[in-house]
């Protein structure tokens, strides 16, 4: 898994959070009595709102990819996570997304981190940085499909930063994220024929290669706005390699873990 940099400064810079945002968060992660799960394979789930896979697959997911999962929701992305049978282990936002706030009421009053509805960043934003402070390895986001479209680009942002999820799963893509800086490919099994999307992130230089794919990468000219649309895997097994700067994988869900 991709191990994130633990310093603030780096935070700060990928993430505009000001020393006051990032207090108010941390003050309440490190002085909670609640002891926080800790190991070389931490995965940070946020359920966030919007439209999401099905719960089952999800769960799946999480059995399959890690040990141990540190559930965070955004505001009425506690529905989802208690939907899918994982009860958040902090939930964050200004609640203003959630219906019955005695919902709220299962969980120990330390983990509910309650915001202003005026404030400089997203539910989203803030439970990614909460489990950034937790130490996860690697983190995703569940939910975020359909909805506004400001809310949709405003996630699709986070992976631009020099801090960033790996993965953001909706209800009709999963969307993963690949770096040559931390060597990341990618080799998967898809139906044949499946469409696969590919956008430069970050700063660039960009750089890539592929196998099985019915276009290849290598040699492709990327720059900013630059895009790799509807290529698609003839045989179903593929490979995609990040040789330099950053990929967002477009992809379609799972049909079977």
């Amino acid at each position: 898994m991709k191990q994130y940099a633990k310093r603030h400064t780096e935070m700060e810079a990928c993430a505009g959070f000001t020393k006051c945002a990032q207090n108010s968060v941390s003050s309440v992660v490190k002085n909670s009595s609640f002891v926080l799960l800790e190991g070389d394979d931490l995965l940070g789930i946020i359920f966030t709102g919007g439209k999401g896979p099905q719960a089952e697959l999800v769960r799946r997911l999480i059995e399959r990819e890690a040990k141990d999962a540190l559930i965070v929701a955004a505001d009425s992305g506690f529905a989802a996570a208690q939907g899918a049978g994982l009860p958040p282990d902090w939930i964050i936002g200004d609640m203003d997304s959630i219906g019955d706030d005695s919902s709220l009421s299962t969980l120990p009053p330390e983990r509910v981190i309650r915001y202003e509805h005026d404030k400089d960043y997203t539910d989203t934003e803030l439970a990614f940085l909460c489990a950034f402070e937790n130490s996860c390895d690697e983190i995703w986001i569940i939910g975020g499909g359909g909805g506004r479209m400001d809310h949709l680009f405003a996630i699709r942002s986070l992976f631009e930063r020099d801090v960033f999820p790996l993965r953001w799963i909706t209800d009709a893509a999963d969307i993963r994220c690949l770096e040559a800086a931390a060597k990341n490919e990618l080799s998967l099994i898809l139906q044949k024929g499946e469409v696969i999307s590919v956008f430069p992130l970050g700063n660039g230089p960009w750089e890539a290669e592929s196998e099985g794919l019915k276009w290849p990468l290598a040699g492709l000219p990327w720059d900013r706005g630059f895009f790799g649309l509807s290529n698609a895997a003839p045989g179903g097994e593929f490979s995609v390699r990040a040789r330099e700067g950053r990929f967002m994988l477009i992809l379609p869900l799972p049909v079977s873990i």
